[in-house]
């Protein structure tokens, strides 16, 4: 994932982190990117793990289908909101290529502890750390932060959480929100060049799903190089299933309804790489 980052910071684009809620999310994702030609990252929530059948499991399941499709273009399967050293430590002995280690609910010494200690483990693997600091509010998963904890990330503190850890990327907490937006959402521009500024590093945006185009094609031109989606995809995928199964209400075949399903996720991801200025990233001149 670092190179990955490095590149979409230095050539001015972002490359999206699409969350995996099951095998027909894995393989659409998987598609979309090879159509567009551009590099893409699997993102897995801690509390989709059990659901899917466990971290070997997952890692499994995308390297099948890596091959199955003849995928040529960069994947990185990433560990999302990963919330303790030790399941950070298990993705990655699963196979996992990054990580991403939440601890910003701590004091900045512990998360600094906490992310320097799981960003040694990972870079012996040749594996990619992302942090984060300051809360982003909202909800993913069973990852609930109301707008009470939620505060911007102070740029001075980035500094030494980056100069400590020596993580890969960041995700400050800036005004996104996981989950869908509750009025118009208004990232903190200024604080994200400092950051990016100060850092060096490619910045994280979390709560891709739902924000303006122009919010997006801001947050790139700050050095935001991740942006993570997963609410559009999902309200994507079950509204196909609602609208085929109103169509079709005698219909019990699974494949039937998540089919269309799979394709709605597809032109959902593809739509993002073209905004996040992805597609043909992957090609490399001969």
């Amino acid at each position: 994932m670092k190179e990955m980052l490095l590149r979409g910071a230095e050539e001015g684009y972002a490359v999206g982190q699409f969350n995996l809620n099951n095998l027909e999310f894995t393989q659409a994702i998987l598609q979309a990117a090879e159509e567009e030609q551009a590099p893409v990252i699997l993102g897995v929530s801690e509390a989709y793990i059990p659901y899917m059948g466990g971290l070997e499991f997952i890692t499994g399941m995308v390297k099948s289908l890596v091959q199955h499709y003849g995928i040529t273009v960069p994947v990185a399967l990433h560990l999302d909101h990963g919330s303790t050293y030790d399941v950070c430590i298990r993705a990655l002995r699963a196979g996992f290529t990054s990580v991403m280690i939440d601890a910003s609910h701590h004091s900045l010494e512990e998360n600094i502890d906490i992310t320097g200690r799981v960003t040694d483990a990972a870079h012996v693997l040749d594996a990619s750390v992302e942090a984060e600091l300051g809360r982003i509010v909202g909800r993913e998963d069973d990852l609930v932060v109301d707008d009470a904890e939620g505060m911007y990330a102070v740029p001075e503190e980035c500094l030494r959480l980056v100069r400590e850890t020596g993580i890969d990327c960041l995700a400050p907490a800036l005004g996104s929100v996981h989950g869908p937006y509750r009025g118009q959402p208004k990232l903190g521009y200024a604080r994200m060049g400092e950051i990016r500024q100060l850092t060096g590093l490619p910045l994280v945006l979390h709560g891709g799903s739902g924000l303006p185009d122009d919010e997006i094609r801001q947050a790139i031109k700050l050095g935001t190089a991740k942006i993570n989606v997963n609410t559009d995809n999902q309200a994507a995928f079950t509204q196909a299933i609602r609208g085929f199964l109103a169509e079709h209400p005698d219909a019990y075949d699974p494949r039937n309804y998540l089919i269309p399903a799979r394709k709605a996720i597809q032109e959902s991801v593809k739509a993002k790489i073209r905004l996040f200025g992805s597609s043909g990233k992957a090609k490399r001149e001969v």
